[in-house]
């Protein structure tokens, strides 16, 4: 079949050219709009701090979005007229836009966070209209109309504020990386091939999917919400893939062309290189297709965007790749740029018998070397950083930094309690609970202040039977300020309570308060639903680890299948899959020893904070583990080519390598190339996962499959290509021979 669509394509090769150059014209149209329509992609899962924030929103109408502006100013401080009349003429308009619900400062708030203890630093709260995305959607216009009053300093802060700024810095980074990858990518294919048509054919391919896949993001965007990041991985993957691709392609066509007319060369290559493709490309599909299974549209933006440039690439290889071909053929090895220099003839099947002569001796230290790698993974501490994910300097990160040092580590984000009564919050049993528990509370360590019904700013030396009497008749309350104070604090059974700590958001200190929360009843039948920043972060990390092991397992165990049918053998995908889980395993503890423990943060440009972000592992799983299969297909369906023919294990093992070590370290050492323009990224997670990817594929398609693969192979001997009997009777045959 593949022969055949091979032969197919060189025969209409220039219509097939004529389709996806039309293709093209309307993606280069597309491209360019998808960024406007991505969003942060944080989405929204059925978790306790969600459902706490959703309670809150139809029961007290408190919106979960909101921009912080921070002032400063060296002399003035916030009780001068001066700083008052700053402050309210820099955000006056703001309350007549229609994003905006509210706005809070120390001047129309009676909360005494607003200011710092100097008095020099405050901060006003913007409460914003409509789920996150959509306030991110309105940040940057609402931000930059806003002047810094002068003689002042004023940062645009908080939760919205740090995911709009990562998200302009992570744009920023992707186009960097690409400026660097594009170069690099086509002098070393240069040097590979030696002419400048056989080295800018895959350069080619790779821009040409880049950009069919921002168009397909862009379509996909007007049915269902995507993330921004989805950009990162489609440009890695669609570099990486479509050159990888069509470097395998083109070749074994440069093998094929000498002994044959073209159209034959290109249906030989199909029918063994394009099989290859076929396969690898599916492994990789089900590894990212992965994240297709987690809550959090984020992740599932990744899956979609990296399972259609995967696609897209192998579409790309299978159809546009062999028509060119069909239109260049012998002239695939014009304008010669580098007279290349052949390896010494026989090196990698030299490689490999030695490795066979020896293989325990081999295949043992090595294994050891990728457990002994991977064993900073074991003491891995995950967590999600901050402002901190942003480089120094970005304005939302100084802010809260600012803020946390000058108003308090916790007084931009409390700890927030969603607590229902029985009945009514204005009952006398409801009220007297309330009063015992917040007064519980404010003997904790760490908590700075209790915001609540019955510790009212404005009345803040109430007791219990001064509450029990305001309450008893609340049409009555004659204060407007506690009026104020309660209608947004409580409503028919539910009630809110603010809880100002000394803990940063993320710290060990934060997570084991909300912990406590949770662990602490009021009493009097309430219920309590805890929310805020750190319990949001940490809820997404627990929902996201929860799904993470049936997510493994459907990757391994689809892969498996897949590599069954090819090989129609049980032990190769078994040892295919080990394989795979040591290198990647070895890459989890390079990381924690990077990023997480700090060693080569100068040279890399960042400074660790103790964790290795939440998504990393995730991410890096189900991009690996289908990724680092093609190498694996490459390698095994060459050595099963020659097994066919053969019958011999050792010689076919020998063989597949010397046809397949240069192209497949070439192909790596590309796909490295790529992943390394990614490590230069300001923010910690594109710098991380590309740090991870390229390390995963360097041992993969060096020690992993020039060493270890022929060794394991050796060991197996002919059992590597055993199945039972009844399993072989239900296989499809594949042919692997020309």
């Amino acid at each position: 079949m593949l022969y055949g669509l091979g032969i197919q394509m060189v025969r209409f090769r220039w219509l097939v050219i004529g389709m996806w150059a039309a293709a093209f014209l309307v993606a280069v149209v597309l491209a360019p709009k998808a960024i406007s329509n991505l969003s942060g992609g944080y989405g929204r899962a059925d978790t306790e701090s969600r459902r706490a924030l959703d309670l809150l929103e139809e029961k007290l109408g408190i919106q979960e979005s909101a921009m912080i502006m921070v002032f400063f100013h060296d002399e003035l401080t916030a009780d001068r007229p001066e700083y008052r009349q700053a402050v309210e003429t820099t955000l006056a308009h703001l309350s007549a836009r229609p994003e905006v619900s509210e706005v809070f400062t120390a001047y129309n708030s009676s909360s005494p966070g607003f200011v710092s203890d100097d008095g020099r630093t405050s901060y006003a709260m913007v409460t914003l209209k409509g789920t996150i995305d959509e306030a991110l959607d309105n940040y940057a216009e609402l931000r930059d109309g806003l002047r810094t009053p002068e003689g002042f300093q004023m940062w645009g802060t908080g939760g919205i504020a740090i995911f709009s700024d990562l998200n302009q810095v992570s744009e920023k980074d992707l186009r960097r990386a690409e400026r660097i990858s594009f170069p690099l990518v086509l002098v070393a294919l240069a040097l590979v091939f030696g002419t400048l048509v056989a080295a800018g054919l895959p350069v080619a391919m790779a821009g040409l999917s880049v950009t069919m896949t921002l168009a397909l993001v862009f379509l996909l965007s007007q049915v269902t919400d995507m993330s921004i990041f989805v950009l990162n991985i489609a440009s890695f993957l669609g570099i990486g893939m479509a050159i990888d691709y069509t470097l395998l392609i083109i070749n074994r066509f440069r093998e094929e062309l000498p002994h044959r007319p073209r159209d034959e060369a290109v249906g030989i290559t199909m029918t063994t290189a394009g099989r290859a493709i076929l396969f690898s490309g599916l492994t990789s599909v089900l590894g990212l297709s992965g994240l297709l299974l987690f809550p959090y549209m984020v992740l599932r933006s990744m899956g979609i965007g990296g399972v259609s440039v995967i696609l897209l690439s192998m579409l790309l290889a299978m159809t546009l790749v062999p028509a060119i071909l069909g239109v260049v053929g012998p002239r695939i090895n014009a304008l010669s740029v580098v007279r290349l220099i052949p390896s010494p003839h026989g090196v990698w099947s030299r490689i490999a018998w030695g490795v066979m002569r020896h293989p325990i001796l081999v295949a043992v230290p090595i294994m050891g070397g990728l457990l002994l790698l991977g064993t900073p993974f074991l003491g891995a501490k995950i967590g999600t950083p901050w402002a901190s994910i942003l480089p120094e300097g970005t304005e939302s990160r100084e802010g809260w930094e600012v803020a946390e040092r000058n108003l308090g580590a916790g007084e931009l984000s409390p700890m927030v309690i969603a607590a229902q009564a029985p009945g009514s919050v204005l009952e006398a049993d409801a009220i007297s609970a309330l009063y015992d528990y917040t007064r519980r509370l404010e003997t904790k360590p760490g908590v700075r202040r209790v915001e609540s019904m019955v510790t009212l700013n404005a009345a803040p030396s109430l007791t219990l039977e001064q509450y029990l009497a305001i309450y008893s008749a609340p049409n009555l309350i004659s204060s407007p300020e506690v009026r104020e104070e309660l209608a947004g604090q409580a409503a028919d059974d539910t009630t809110v309570i603010s809880v100002f700590t000394d803990f940063a958001p993320v710290s060990d200190e934060a997570k084991a308060f909300v912990r406590e929360l949770r662990a602490e009843p009021i009493g009097g039948g309430f219920t309590t639903l805890v929310t805020g920043a750190t319990a949001d972060l940490m809820d997404a990390n627990d929902n996201m680890y929860r799904y993470f092991p049936l997510v493994i397992l459907y990757v391994v165990v689809t892969i498996y299948v897949v590599l069954l049918l090819l090989f129609r053998s049980v032990i190769l995908p078994l040892k295919a899959v080990l394989m795979n889980a040591m290198s990647i395993f070895a890459s989890y503890g390079a990381l924690v020893f990077i990023f997480q423990q700090g060693h080569f943060g100068s040279i890399l440009g960042f400074t660790a904070h103790g964790s290795l972000e939440t998504t990393v592992p995730i991410i890096l799983f189900c991009i690996l583990f289908g990724l680092s299969m093609d190498y694996e297909v490459f390698l095994l369906s060459r050595i099963k080519e020659a097994y066919d023919e053969t019958g011999d294990n050792t010689e076919s093992v020998a063989v597949g390598l010397e046809r397949t070590g240069r192209i497949i370290t070439s192909a790596a050492g590309i796909l490295v190339l790529v992943a390394g323009a990614f490590v230069t990224s300001d923010v910690m997670v594109i710098k991380a996962l590309g740090l991870g990817i390229a390390i995963a594929i360097l041992l993969d398609a060096t020690v992993v499959r020039a060493l270890l693969v022929p060794a394991l192979m050796r060991i197996m001997g002919d059992w590597n290509w055993w199945a039972p009997r009844f399993l072989l009777r239900v296989l499809p045959q594949q042919r692997f021979t020309r």
